[in-house]
């Protein structure tokens, strides 16, 4: 009686199909957001680009400085043991630079709040910007709306003003902002004041609708805190708020956001398309297709999982938007450590939308094994490498773990035929050539996936043959 096990059951080379895409009751067919143009008068990104250069030049000029003298390998790094920027070094920038310390530590801040440079404990780097500083327009721009993003660090708050105060400032100035960029022209000071005040007043009410433990007698230490702060909603005065708008816009000014001067306040061009852009992120979250903007990422992309591949990038749009960065990057990847491969896979997707700013993070993962192969794609696809190709960056082991990775997802979420399809995506020529390399690679999924190819698969030769392979693997036989 001859075997039905066919002895070279040849596997098509196919590229497998992304899972987001697997599932077709999905109906796409929704009005399209057109995209979003800057206002009238905004110049074009490469001449903000040009500005954004020229007002970060010295917070470069040392980042580069820092690169050459303190790198791994310079006599120089080890002078004071350390690459942060302490006293001594400080004092050499300023020597080599031709520069005060002061302007030089001045200089080195500005550099860290732009991204040219990560520090991180004792030591620090060149951030991604500053390696492509000279080439990309938009790592200068995102450099510079991370300055943007952090005006209230780049000056120091006025030592006289209650913390408090401060922090109702901070948080009122969007809408300061908003009205500037609105405006489009130069706005009275005193018209600011107005809404400042309005807007604090507001955020007071909000948070303390009903004073926390009304008329109780404070113990003695804490009563100049609740004196300070009787009645929170009491409505916040003009003459409370002015030297904190007067700091404010000052350091607004200092990041290149807008100018001052005869009593008015007027947004540059940089600092007006950087509102407009926060403001367009609002409307791209607030139109979240599928109501996910609130969830946690691993809550954000199982709600993606039904989604086409469209879809899906207008929900990740949608809840980046909602989020920094690096939170969401860090949330990103702690889904992706998780035992769902399908979330795994999808986390990347979610990456690939951050672009960039993920670099690091990405390139930190790659010694992870459950997430080498992802990141290396991912990384291979960042760095120009057309998606159709990226896979050659992977060995044959790493792509088998993808493979198996992936399998697993099917499985999970997928259906039978999608199953029996991914088969055919596999690198090795043979049944039996694919089942001794998924064995060797060792995933933890391993012998799920063979029973649930088995099950899956019509030919009974085959299913036999990958049975008994799930069988061998779990016995740990050979």
């Amino acid at each position: 009686m001859t075997s039905r096990i066919p002895r070279d059951s040849r596997l098509r080379l196919v590229r497998p199909r992304p899972l987001a895409a697997a599932p077709s009751a999905v109906n796409e067919r929704r009005p399209r957001r057109p995209a979003p143009r800057p206002p009238e008068g905004t110049p074009a990104p490469a001449e903000l680009a040009r500005m954004a250069r020229s007002g970060l030049a010295a917070a470069a000029r040392v980042a580069r400085w820092a690169d050459n003298a303190l790198g791994p390998g310079r006599d120089a790094a080890t002078t004071d043991g350390k690459a942060t920027l302490s006293d001594p070094t400080a004092e050499r920038a300023a020597a080599d630079l031709g520069l005060t310390v002061d302007r030089i530590r001045a200089d080195w801040d500005t550099a860290r709040l732009a991204g040219l440079v990560e520090v991180h404990g004792d030591s620090a780097r060149p951030g991604w910007r500053l390696r492509a500083w000279d080439r990309d327009d938009s790592a200068v721009l995102r450099g510079w709306v991370a300055l943007f993003d952090a005006w209230s660090l780049a000056s120091p708050e006025p030592g006289d003003q209650e913390p408090a105060a401060v922090a109702e400032v901070v948080s009122a100035m969007p809408q300061v902002l908003s009205f500037l960029q609105l405006s489009a022209g130069p706005v009275p000071v005193e018209q600011l004041l107005d809404l400042l005040r309005q807007r604090v007043t507001e955020l007071r009410t909000e948070r303390c609708e009903v004073p926390y433990n009304a008329g109780a007698e404070p113990a003695t230490p804490l009563a100049p805190v609740l004196a300070a702060d009787a009645d929170p909603a009491e409505p916040a005065q003009d003459a409370e708020l002015a030297p904190l708008l007067d700091w404010a816009l000052h350091a607004l000014a200092a990041v290149g956001a807008l100018t001052c001067g005869a009593g008015q306040a007027t947004l540059t061009p940089l600092g007006n398309w950087a509102v407009w852009v926060k403001l367009e992120q609002i409307c791209v979250a607030a139109q979240s297709p599928a109501g996910n903007i609130e969830q946690s990422a691993e809550g954000m992309l199982r709600g993606c999982a039904q989604l086409r591949p469209n879809a899906a990038r207008s929900e990740y749009r949608a809840w980046l938007a909602a989020r920094t960065v690096g939170s969401a990057v860090t949330e990103l990847l702690l889904a992706a450590r998780g035992d769902d491969a399908l979330l795994r896979g999808l986390a990347f997707e979610a990456l690939r939308v951050v672009g960039a700013p993920a670099e690091p993070d990405v390139r930190a993962v790659v010694d992870e094994p459950a997430l080498r192969p992802y990141a290396l794609l991912w990384l291979a696809e960042h760095d120009g490498i057309d998606p159709e190709d990226a896979h050659e960056v992977l060995t044959r082991e790493e792509a088998t773990w993808l493979w198996v990775d992936t399998a697993a997802a099917v499985a999970d979420h997928g259906e039978a035929p999608m199953l029996v399809r991914h088969l055919e995506s596999a690198l090795q020529p043979t049944v039996p050539a694919l089942l001794t390399e998924v064995r060797a690679v060792g995933h933890p999924r391993t012998v799920q996936v063979l029973v649930a190819l088995a099950a899956a698969h019509p030919d009974p030769a085959l299913a036999k043959a990958v049975r008994r392979a799930a069988f061998q693997v779990h016995t740990g036989g050979s």
